[in-house]
């Protein structure tokens, strides 16, 4: 290969990446300021902005797990070059366009990872076996955790024992709780790995563990629940409209973040090896690229998607979009910290039918939700195969 096909490739493969962070921010990060707009917390196009903003911060300081999953961990044997990450961004690409023109969304992680596993093989790489059945199990287990815990939320917030002066703060002090330990790549680590708030602190204070339990960042969890709590619960005694509007907000924020965070790997991981390897680029600036693109996307392609899904949500009600949202953080969260490519639509649908079914019934069509997931396996399996064809047809053309 001449260096004028390499670097025309390389600009390919960066363009095609550019192209699929742009519509993960116009698509995957739109539904957790849909409720917020259409409680009227929020105007569409101040959402839109802090979509933009959240989520690009996401894809820069907690992108680089998924990432790497993605460009080094679903094939064994082989790095992905140029040709071979141009060929699979391209492939996922197709899929998720034929997936918004046929209406059933494409998820995006199934489209990655199978086209990036089709790829590979191409290549005379060896399955990573075991990636796949940790990926397959986390795969398989949204559903029933998302659709549980929306179910749970759902449940304690309709409960008339519970006054929404405390469940929606209790939901709060989750939440805090749990951003106290979500780990940034700007929050420095002793142990040379990304760290979090509650660890920072821990290591600032230095006490030693107690059975095995760092206790200061137990306590600064608890401290970052606390306040969490107080905030949200005097925001319901003043206003409970005003209070549950305020935390739709705030929790469409850490959503998008968190979206952000575990999108822009499906863009980006690709890429890894060509980056970071053969032209020796540093990792940030990789997830950089990514994060431009998804903001980018947010700012130009969210307004229209926010104004028709928040009617949506407007119709399911806070309660029930709210269940659906704490599980979305939650789970987007656990996934960024194993490294797991996720699909956040399969998350979210879980959580608007497990917030449902507190109520007596899903509202899901059983027909439509069937279809969908036929829809997302026929994803998984037939992307393997184009992208297999798809690299034999490019490396057959160059020769």
């Amino acid at each position: 290969m001449t260096e004028v096909v390499f670097w025309a490739l390389v600009a390919l493969a960066t363009v095609i990446s550019l192209t699929t962070a742009w519509a993960l921010g116009a698509n995957s990060n739109s539904p957790p300021f849909a409720p917020a707009i259409g409680a009227n917390a929020i105007s569409t196009m101040r959402a839109a902005f802090l979509i933009g903003i959240l989520a690009a911060l996401g894809a820069l300081t907690q992108g680089g797990s998924i990432s790497e999953t993605v460009g080094a961990g679903l094939i064994d044997g082989v790095a992905f070059t140029s040709l071979a990450a141009a060929a699979g961004l391209l492939t996922a690409t197709v899929f998720m366009a034929v997936g918004v023109y046929t209406g059933y969304p494409v998820p995006a992680a199934f489209a990655t990872t199978g086209a990036m596993v089709g790829v590979g093989l191409s290549l005379g790489g060896d399955p990573a076996i075991d990636t796949y059945r940790r990926i397959a199990t986390f795969w398989a287990l949204v559903p029933p955790l998302s659709g549980g815990l929306a179910y749970l939320t759902a449940t304690l917030l309709r409960r008339d024992e519970v006054p929404e002066t405390v469940g929606v703060p209790l939901l709060a002090a989750v939440v805090g709780g749990i951003v106290a330990n979500v780990r940034l790549s700007l929050i420095p680590s002793s142990t040379g790995d990304q760290g979090s708030v509650a660890a920072y602190v821990a290591e600032l204070v230095g006490t030693p563990t107690v059975w095995g339990v760092d206790v200061v960042a137990v306590a600064a969890t608890v401290v970052a629940a606390a306040v969490s709590f107080q905030f949200i619960r005097r925001r319901t005694q003043a206003s409970v409209d005003k209070g549950i509007k305020t935390f739709l907000v705030v929790l469409g924020s850490v959503v998008a973040f968190s979206s952000g965070g575990s999108q822009v790997g499906l863009a980006t991981g690709p890429l890894e090896n060509l980056y970071l390897v053969e032209l020796g680029l540093p990792a940030l600036l990789l997830l950089a690229i990514g994060a431009v693109g998804i903001l980018g996307g947010a700012w130009m392609g969210a307004p229209r998607l926010l104004q028709a899904t928040s009617r949506e949500y407007a119709q399911l009600g806070v309660r029930r979009s709210i269940a659906a949202l704490v599980p979305g953080f939650i789970i987007a969260q656990l996934a960024i910290a194993l490294g797991i490519p996720i699909s956040f639509n399969n998350i979210i649908i879980s959580g608007v039918i497990g917030g449902g079914l507190a109520g007596g019934s899903a509202g899901v069509s059983r027909r439509k939700v069937g279809i969908t997931l036929g829809f997302w396996v026929l994803t998984l399996a037939s992307s393997v195969v184009v992208g297999f064809g798809l690299y034999r047809l490019f490396a057959a053309a160059l020769g």
